[in-house]
């Protein structure tokens, strides 16, 4: 029979595996809703002005900044067919 303290180890070990793996589903949720939203931003011009401008205004890291160029830039060509 396990000790009191074994016990304790055993339950803090699987509640740190329990959290990790609650963190990986909650980036995987993140993810497949970002890709959902980009996906569909891109298919309509106002969608994609209106991203642009919440990701310009609410990303702030240099470098989020810096990954998010190429996305900013295909989103700026998708609001611009908007325009014209």
């Amino acid at each position: 029979m396990k000790t009191l303290q074994q016990q304790i180890a055993s339950a803090e070990s699987k509640l740190a595996r329990l959290r990790t793996k609650k963190k990986a589903s909650d980036t995987r949720v993140k993810i497949v809703v970002g890709a959902v939203v980009a996906k569909a931003a891109l298919e309509s011009p106002q969608a994609a002005a209106k991203l642009a401008a919440l990701l310009r205004e609410r990303v702030t890291r240099d470098l989020d900044v810096k990954e998010l160029q190429p996305l900013l830039s295909d989103l700026d060509e998708k609001a611009a067919q908007n325009d014209g």
